[in-house]
């Protein structure tokens, strides 16, 4: 027997965002979840093929893979925002070069990627002045802090756990985070907030605590993100115990 069936819009009622994800990357989908849990905002994920091992070689590695990655979204609707999973893989390949991949396969949507997004993320909270935190090995962290300083902000401490395998980032402890943070942004002098890079460290659970210690915003790439995406496609509420950046950074960037 056949039924009869209605069909309607779908569930992205209020906005439809798309995120490229490493393949090695644990921590980012529950985090963005989290960061983007509204009613009629749906986030659907594809996956970008990467090193298990994090390195300036295999992060410029993804750029011929990005708009495949991307055309892999349904396709059945626009999305408002599309965002590309990683804040290493973003300093090295560029934003503008990221952005023009996924426009490549999703012409319609508004592009982000973790460091556009903490760009404007400091921006919004009129912050100059950080305390950096990275798992990446010396020369990615390099990376990263020259894509930083190239839009005005000043480094004041720079801290590394230095690790290229994504496996064991994955696994850092948030108190492991927690702890330094803390140390960074205590031996930082002048210091405006903390940024905590790398869309695969577990670092949303610290956010609120971190900040409730210092008395500054804390910053991560997945938080970033999320805001970013959010704003582009023009959801600018705040939300509670998501940090500073989402209670107090509400203009459209």
């Amino acid at each position: 027997m056949k039924l009869a069936f209605e069909t309607d819009a779908g569930s992205a009622t209020r906005a439809r965002l798309g995120l490229v994800v490493l393949a090695a990357d644990e921590a980012l989908e529950p985090e963005f979840r989290d960061f983007t849990a509204l009613d009629g905002v749906v986030v659907h994920h594809s996956r970008i093929e990467s090193d298990p091992e994090v390195t300036l070689e295999t992060l410029k590695a993804m750029e011929a893979r990005i708009t495949t990655s991307a055309a892999l979204l349904p396709a059945a609707a626009p999305f408002d925002a599309v965002g590309y999973a990683c804040t290493s893989g973003a300093s090295v390949i560029g934003p503008g070069r990221v952005a023009a991949l996924v426009r490549a396969a999703r012409p319609e949507a508004r592009v982000s990627d973790p460091m556009v997004a903490t760009r404007a993320a400091l921006r919004a909270l009129s912050v100059r002045r950080i305390a950096f935190l990275t798992p990446y090995l010396p020369q990615v962290t390099a990376a990263v802090r020259a894509a930083l300083e190239a839009d005005g902000i000043e480094i004041v401490e720079v801290g590394a756990f230095e690790q290229s395998t994504e496996a064991v980032v994955a696994r850092i402890t948030p108190a492991s985070i927690l702890e330094a943070v803390v140390t960074l942004a205590r031996r930082a002098s002048g210091a405006e907030a903390v940024f905590i890079s790398c869309t695969n460290l577990r670092a949303a659970p610290v956010i609120p605590a971190a900040e409730a210690t210092l008395g500054i915003p804390v910053v991560s790439s997945n938080q970033a993100l999320a805001w970013h995406m959010l704003r582009l496609a023009g959801i600018a509420e705040p939300l509670e115990n998501r940090g500073r950046l989402f209670t107090r950074a509400l203009a459209a960037p």
